[in-house]
C-alpha cells in the first residue's frame, strides 16, 4: 500500500514522504478514523488485520466519540477499554467533544 492512495486532507500538517505505514500504524488509524473517507478506511482495513486495528486504536490518546463508537463497534470491545475514553473522563473538559 502507498500512502499517497490515502486522501490528501489527512495529512494536512505533516510531509507525506516521511510516514511510514507501519512505524506510524497507530497515527495513520487515529487519522483515517477521525478524519478518513470512506475509501481511507477501505485501504486501512485491507492492509491491516482487524486486531492490529484494534490493538492501534486502544492506544490512540485522542479521538472523536463518533469515531470511538465506531472502532468500538467495529472490534467488539468495550468503549471503557480504549485510551482515550479513559484519558477523556480523566480530564473532563467544559464543553461536550
Amino acid at each position: 500500500m502507498d500512502i499517497k492512495q490515502f486522501s490528501p486532507h489527512l495529512f494536512w500538517d505533516v510531509n507525506i514522504d516521511d510516514i511510514d505505514i507501519e512505524k506510524n500504524k497507530i497515527w495513520l488509524i487515529g487519522r483515517v478514523l477521525d478524519y478518513g473517507v470512506w475509501n481511507d478506511w477501505k485501504l486501512i482495513s485491507n492492509y491491516f488485520t482487524k486486531q492490529e486495528i484494534k490493538e492501534a486504536a486502544l492506544k490512540i490518546r485522542c479521538m472523536s466519540s463518533k469515531s470511538l463508537n465506531f472502532i468500538s463497534l467495529y472490534t467488539k470491545t468495550a468503549i471503557n477499554e480504549f485510551r482515550c475514553y479513559t484519558e477523556r473522563q480523566l480530564n473532563p473538559s467544559h464543553w461536550n467533544s
